[in-house]
Order: C-alpha cells, then structure tokens, then sequence
C-alpha cells in the first residue's frame, strides 16, 4: 500500500484546439499552433505548414493497460480524456486515481521549444501560461501549474518568469537543452537564475523540450526515435552538470531544478562520474568550488529527479537520496500510471521504509511546491 497521501510532481494537461487561436498576441494568429486533421488523425502544425506531431502519446491515458497494441502517434481530439482541458474532470480524475495534488506540464506545449522564431515562441509561451492560470485557478490546493519560459531572450524570461510568479505559477519549465553555443554554463543566463532564486520559483528540464533536434514520431518513421528515447536522460544530465561545474548552484543555493520524466537510475553514476571529474581532472573541472564542496553536494541539495515507475531507480535510492525523488503519474499521456497509480505505486515502493514511501510519493512535491499537505489530507 502506499502512503495515503500522493502527489504527482509531473501531470499534464492538454491544451484545447483554440487556445493558441484566441489567446495569443494578434501579431501571430496567423502563425500559431493549430490542430489539423490530416489523413483521418490530428496533427499540431505551427506556422503555415510545420508538421510537429500526432497526439496520440500525449493524449491517450489507460491504453497501456487496455490495448497497448493500440499506442500510437496518431490521435484525435474528440478522444482525448476531458480532463486534459477541463479542470472539473481533471479533479474528478485525480480522484478516481487517487491522488491529492498535481504538478502540470503542457502537452502540444513540449514540443514548442523546437520553433524556430523566437518571437513567436514567446508568444505561444505567453497564451499557454494565461490559459494554465485560469485552469489552476479552479482549486489552487491541488493545482499547481508550471510556467513555460524562452531563454533566447534571457532578459524576457526573467520578465516572463516574474509574470508567472505573480499569476500564482509554483515554477516555470526551460528547455531541457538549449542551442549548443548557449548552453546552461554561459554567464549570459545568470541575471536568469537570480531571479529564479529570489522568486521562489524552481526550474524544471521536462522531456520532448529539447530546443533543437528532430521530435520523436514526427517525420519519416526511424529506428533513431527508439535509440533517442532510450538514452533521453543524456541531455538533462548534461544541463544539469554544465550548471553544477560553471558554479550556478554555488552562488545561488535557493535555486532548485527537476528534471522530469526521465526516471532515476542514471543518477548514481552521473554523480560518481562527476566526483571523479571534479577531483582528478582539474585542467577540465577548472570552476573550484569554495572549501571542500563536490559537484554531488549541489545535485544533494538543489536537484529533484521526478519519475514514474523506475524500480531500479527506487533500489539505488540511497546513493540518489530520498530526499531527491518525486513520483509523477504523467496524466493523460499513453505511459501514464492512471488510473491504476496507486496500485503501480504501491508496487514501486514495496519493502521502502514508511518515512521514506512518505517522502517519495508526496512530501517531496509538497515542499518543493508548497502544497499544504494537512489541508489536503483533511479534506474529503
């Protein structure tokens, strides 16, 4: 059995077919992202013609239980669950599955960080986040939204940050790795994570938000979609090392970052790998930190790993830390746990520690995002 109380530190919505229609700056309604039924399924396209991706693995909820013969890219929107777009069935949701309080990704929103203009992705950025709002606004307790945030222009982040932290937003998502010149060691995004810090507003590097490369399913059909979701975790880790080497977390130790979606179990030898860098490759690792600190130590105390079912993961919680684990569900998309989280998770987290099974599957996500675990616990 898992704790009574569970979170999910990575649920999505799914943003309806006008959002991007109605909400974004007049200037780009006529480049803005838009479903398009093509040959029978629905496809986002941006632009005039820029075919992103199907929907059916970000729309698809249950169907691994039911008929995973059936998981496919190709989706439409008329079957997609409510809840992905109305916040009332998304409560109902959450309680046909079990779980007190959701952490919320975009869905079609992943894969915007591919768009070429910058303009334009700020834009797309800013309708999503005004619609993500409203939606959270329903019961705020048990809804917290995530922020999509541009860093081509790091001046305009920090103001869309500031907007977002303002509009009740617990953090805001960058990409999960920019243009290789702009990589998170370069001293351009620092006024960024001051701001971040100060706020109170953690970053996240989700899955699928890679600012360049091709999208997994979109395109001609290649072997090279299985080998990049199979070494996925490659490119946070590598976010995440240029930001502990170039010394991010040292000078701003109340910035904390997730890497969502990605599992665990590739964490233990990062940090090994890390140490050993840090210690016996001076010449690489040129950035000291102050007194006798390890790269391991800042991972220890400002990164959180958010994961769904990594049973592996769950074993090596020790050389990970406890502290730094966070169950997500990953509602409504085809690899979701619903509606049978509380089932997988109980399995996960069989023979954990009670203290612990408490952290993993909410305290955690709890403190990370300030939900008032006594307030939902009372609650009916």
């Amino acid at each position: 059995m898992p704790p009574a109380l569970i979170l999910s530190s990575d649920s999505h919505v799914f943003e309806p077919p006008d959002l991007w229609t109605t909400r974004i700056d007049r200037a780009f309604r006529a480049r803005g992202p838009r479903l398009v039924r093509i040959d029978g399924a629905d496809q986002l396209v941006v632009e005039e013609d820029q075919v992103l991706s199907g929907i059916g693995l970000i729309s698809n909820a249950g169907a691994r239980f039911d008929a995973p013969e059936t998981i496919s890219g190709l989706g439409r929107f008329e079957d997609v669950h409510r809840g992905g777009y109305d916040p009332q069935q998304h409560l109902a949701d959450m309680r046909l599955d079990g779980v007190a309080g959701e952490v919320l990704y975009p869905s079609q929103g992943l894969f915007y960080f591919k768009v070429a203009d910058p303009a334009l992705m700020s834009a797309i950025f800013r309708a999503y986040n005004d619609w993500l709002a409203d939606f959270c606004r329903t019961d705020p307790a048990r809804l917290k939204g995530i922020a999509m945030v541009n860093l081509d222009d790091v001046p305009e982040g920090v103001q869309e940050l500031e907007r977002a932290a303002r509009r009740g937003f617990a953090g805001a998502m960058i990409t999960e790795y920019p243009l290789e010149h702009r990589r998170y060691d370069q001293p351009e995004y620092e006024q960024f994570w001051a701001a971040a810090a100060a706020l109170g507003m953690p970053l996240s590097l989700h899955t699928a938000t890679r600012r360049q490369g091709k999208i997994r399913g979109a395109g001609e059909r290649t072997l090279r979609d299985a080998t990049s979701r199979a070494t996925k975790a490659f490119y946070p880790a590598t976010s995440m090392c240029d930001m502990i080497f170039s010394g991010v977390f040292e000078r701003h130790p109340a910035l904390h970052l997730a890497i969502v979606e990605f599992e665990l179990a590739w964490a233990p030898h990062v940090l090994s790998t890390m140490d050993y860098t840090y210690r016996e490759r001076h010449e690489e690792a040129f950035h000291r930190f102050t007194g006798d600190a390890r790269p391991s130590d800042f991972f220890h105390r400002n990164v959180v790993l958010s994961f769904q079912e990594d049973a592996i993961g769950i074993r090596l919680r020790d050389a990970i830390g406890v502290d730094n684990l966070m169950w997500g569900s990953d509602y409504p998309h085809s690899e979701s746990t619903f509606p049978q989280s509380r089932t997988i998770l109980g399995e996960i987290l069989a023979g954990v520690r009670e203290d612990e099974q408490a952290k993993i599957a909410g305290g955690n996500t709890a403190r990370l995002y300030g939900f008032d675990v006594a307030r939902l616990a009372a609650a009916p």
